[in-house]
């Protein structure tokens, strides 16, 4: 039996075949969709072997859909580390215009996960262990080098972990490690200080990045301009 719903005469017809040898295929294919072939005479299903040849393939198999890279587990949990940090900086009496660095250098991070588009399969985000200990560097070495030009908050990074815990989101790892999770210092910094320390920040974490990523290890795709934001992130 055939596996087609309907016929495929049209697509005879545009191969160049002639409306009668067409009407025969179509009433042939008819009769064996309704009684099966083995009433069929030898040459009318010879005919319809014929017809059937000369027809292009169809494809069985499903067209699988890439997630986009914002509904990756791993961008969400950079996403959802940047959301909380933002959300308590509204609590805090810092200027206008000023941003902390622990959620800038992860915005960033964001940025140029979508520029790159890496996989972010099971390869990637186990190698991504190792940006974790490369953000605290990025971190310690923007507090002495903006100290004269940044405040400082507390920030329970802990409850960043139980909030985590509470979505039931066991398979996100936490942002710092434990020997850093306690740590409370948040520094913020003045709205002037951002696009240096923003520009410095991208340069630093697009190499580190496609050296991290099994994904993007034969990516020739140029770096991003200095410029460059996805409408999908935020950089406020």
């Amino acid at each position: 039996m055939s596996k087609e719903l309907t016929d495929r005469g049209d697509e005879l017809k545009q191969l160049g075949w002639s409306d009668q040898d067409v009407l025969r295929y179509v009433e042939l294919w008819d009769y064996r969709q309704r009684w099966g072939a083995i009433n069929l005479e030898r040459d009318d299903r010879q005919f319809l072997r014929k017809a059937e040849l000369a027809l292009p393939n169809i494809k069985s198999t499903k067209t699988s859909i890439k997630k986009p890279i914002q509904e990756k587990s791993y961008y969400l949990r950079i996403r959802f580390f940047v959301d909380k940090m933002i959300a308590a900086e509204l609590g805090f009496d810092s200027p206008e215009g000023s941003l902390g660095i622990w959620p800038l250098v992860l915005q960033e991070e964001l940025v140029i996960l979508e520029y790159f588009q890496p996989v972010l399969g099971l390869p990637d985000t186990l190698k991504a262990k190792a940006l974790t200990p490369f953000r605290e560097e990025l971190i310690s070495s923007a507090i002495s080098e903006y100290k004269e030009n940044s405040l400082t908050y507390q920030f329970n990074f802990v409850d960043l972990t139980t909030s985590l815990e509470e979505l039931g989101n066991k398979s996100w790892q936490p942002l710092r490690s434990e020997d850093n999770k306690d740590d409370q210092f948040y520094p913020i910094l003045k709205s002037e200080q951002l696009k240096p320390f923003r520009n410095k920040v991208r340069t630093y974490l697009v190499q580190r990045i496609r050296e991290t990523f099994p994904s993007l290890a034969e990516s020739d795709k140029p770096n991003p301009p200095d410029d460059w934001s996805p409408e999908s992130t935020s950089l406020s």
